[in-house]
C-alpha cells in the first residue's frame, strides 16, 4: 500500500486518528499537500523539507511516558487534537494510548485509571473537549493570592492550579508574536526597546520544545541541542491551511487566494498592520486585513459570495469594544469602535502581529461550565476579588491586570481543529461567532452569521 493510500485509509477508517504516528512506525513519510478531511472539506500541509519527515524527533518518544510531540499535535487535525481524534484513540486502546497520562491527560494527577470506565471518566475533559490540564501555581511575588477554589476534581490549590487548555497548532509558526496561550515560553530580545516586538521566536520555540518534552513527555533529561534544533526546524517549515471547501471547492480557484501555497508566500514581520502603532514600517493600520477572496467579487456562485461577504464582515462590521483588559484599560479608552481585525490584524493570518494578550471574557465566572474549576483571586493590597476559570497570563507575570489575558491564535486551518478558544468554550465556529455577538452586542443577522462562519471555515 502506498503512503498516500495508507494515510487516506487511516483517516477514513479510524476517524482521523493517529495518522502521523502510524506512518512513523511504518518508516514512511507524509507527502506534501496530502489532504486531511475535516467537517468542512480538507486542509493540507506543505513542509519546507520536501515532505513531512516522520523520522524527525517531533515524531519520536523522547520522554518516559511514550509520548511524542505528534501525540498532541497531529497533522490530520490542523497540528492540534480534536475530541473526535481523542475519542478514536481512547476507543482503539481502552484509554491506554500515551495521550491519557495522569500528568496532564487526566482531570487530576490523582485520577483513577484502573479500568476502562474509570479512565473514561478521569479523562473526560480531554475526551469531550480536547483539553490538556496545565498545572501552574500562583507566583510567590504575585500581586494577588488564591482566596478560593472550586475544583470538581478535588486537586487544584495555590501551588498548582488546574488549567484546561487546547493544544495550539505547531504549524504556521513564523507568524507568531507570542508562544503559548499565556506567553510563558516567549523569550524576549533584550536589545529591542519595544517589548511588544521583542520576541526571539527561534529561542522561544527551542525553549518550548524542551519544556514540552520534560513536562508533557516526562523526560528525565533535557533534549540535546541537536534534537531541539531538528524539532524547531521541522515546525518552522510547516505551512497549513484549508484548501478544499465542501461548498466552494478549491479555495484558490477562480481568483480566490485561499489555501496552503498562497499562505506560504504571505509577507509578515512583527508589528505588521498593528493598530496600536507598533508597526516598525510606519504604515498606518489597515482594517482590511483579509483580502483572500477579493477575486470572487462578481462571482455568480452563491457559496463564494457567502464567503466573500463573511470576509467583508470580518474586515468592516463595526464592533463597540469595552471592558477588554489589555485594550481599553491600557489605552485608557472606555469604548473603542473597531472591527474583528482590530485584534486579528495580521494580514490574511488573523493573530495579533505584536505581543498583545487580551481578556475578552472567555474565562469569566459567568461563562463557567460545571466541569471547569473556578478560582477566586484576591488583590493583596486592595482586597478586590475576581472569579475566573483560568487566570491566564497573570500566573506568569504575577500582575493583577493580567488576570484572564490570553493571546489570540492564528486563524488559518480553523476548520480542522474545533473546539475554539483556549478552553474549548465554542464547540464549533457558529458558537465562536455567537460568543463575539453576545459579548460585544454586534447584532449579526442570521445571514451575516452564516456568512461569517462560511468565511472562517475557508481559512
Amino acid at each position: 500500500m502506498s503512503d498516500l493510500k495508507r494515510c487516506s485509509w487511516l483517516v477514513s477508517s479510524l476517524g482521523a486518528t493517529v495518522v502521523a504516528a502510524n506512518l512513523a512506525v511504518a518508516g514512511s513519510q507524509i507527502p506534501n499537500l496530502q489532504p486531511f478531511p475535516n467537517s468542512s472539506g480538507a486542509a493540507r500541509t506543505f513542509s519546507a523539507q520536501g515532505q513531512v519527515d516522520t523520522a524527525n524527533p517531533f515524531f519520536q518518544s523522547l520522554g518516559s511516558n511514550g509520548r511524542a510531540c505528534v501525540t498532541c499535535h497531529d497533522p490530520s487535525t490542523g497540528w492540534s487534537i480534536t475530541p473526535r481524534l481523542v475519542q478514536a484513540r481512547f476507543n482503539a486502546t481502552g484509554g491506554l494510548d500515551p495521550l491519557f497520562r495522569t500528568n496532564d491527560g487526566t482531570n487530576s494527577p490523582n485520577a483513577d485509571m484502573s479500568t476502562v470506565s474509570a479512565r473514561r471518566e478521569s479523562c473526560s475533559m480531554l475526551i469531550e473537549r480536547g483539553l490538556i490540564r496545565v498545572g501552574i501555581g500562583v507566583p510567590a511575588n504575585a500581586e494577588f493570592e488564591l482566596a478560593g477554589v472550586d475544583d470538581p476534581y478535588g486537586y487544584a490549590s495555590s501551588s498548582q492550579l488546574s488549567l484546561f487548555r487546547r493544544p495550539l497548532p505547531t504549524a504556521n509558526l513564523r507568524f507568531l508574536s507570542a508562544v503559548m496561550w499565556d506567553g510563558r515560553e516567549t523569550q524576549l530580545d533584550p536589545s529591542n526597546p519595544d517589548e511588544t516586538l521583542a520576541i526571539n521566536l527561534r529561542a522561544s520555540l527551542l525553549h518550548q520544545a524542551n519544556g514540552a518534552t520534560v513536562g508533557h513527555a516526562q523526560a528525565a533529561a533535557p533534549l540535546t541541542p541537536q534534537q531541539r534544533q531538528q524539532i524547531v526546524d521541522f515546525q518552522m517549515g510547516l505551512t497549513t491551511a484549508q484548501t478544499d471547501d465542501e461548498s466552494v471547492r478549491q479555495l484558490d480557484a477562480a481568483g480566490g487566494k485561499g489555501g496552503t501555497m498562497r499562505l506560504l508566500h504571505q509577507p509578515f514581520f512583527l508589528g505588521i498592520n498593528d493598530p496600536l502603532g507598533h508597526n516598525p514600517s510606519g504604515a498606518p493600520f489597515n482594517p482590511r486585513a483579509f483580502t483572500l477572496f477579493d477575486g470572487w467579487k462578481g462571482s455568480s456562485d452563491p457559496q463564494r459570495q457567502s464567503v466573500l461577504r463573511g470576509q467583508e464582515l470580518f474586515n468592516s462590521k463595526p464592533i463597540r469594544m469595552s471592558g477588554v483588559a489589555g485594550l481599553n484599560d491600557d489605552l485608557n479608552v472606555p469604548e473603542i469602535v473597531g472591527t474583528c481585525t482590530t485584534c486579528h490584524d495580521t494580514p490574511n493570518v488573523g493573530n495579533h502581529s505584536a505581543i498583545a494578550p487580551l481578556d475578552i471574557g472567555v474565562s469569566d465566572a459567568s461563562r463557567r461550565t460545571p466541569d471547569m474549576p473556578l478560582y477566586t483571586l484576591r488583590h493583596r493590597v486592595t482586597g478586590a476579588e475576581i472569579q475566573t476559570t483560568d487566570p491566564g497570563r497573570a500566573l506568569i507575570t504575577g500582575k493583577w491586570k493580567d488576570v484572564g489575558r490570553f493571546k489570540g491564535p492564528i486563524l488559518r486551518s480553523l476548520a480542522a481543529r474545533a473546539p475554539y478558544f483556549h478552553n474549548g468554550l465554542a464547540a464549533d465556529l457558529g458558537e465562536a461567532v455567537d460568543f463575539y455577538d453576545t459579548r460585544f452586542g454586534i447584532g449579526f443577522t442570521a445571514q451575516e452569521r452564516a456568512d461569517m462562519v462560511a468565511f472562517l471555515k475557508a481559512l
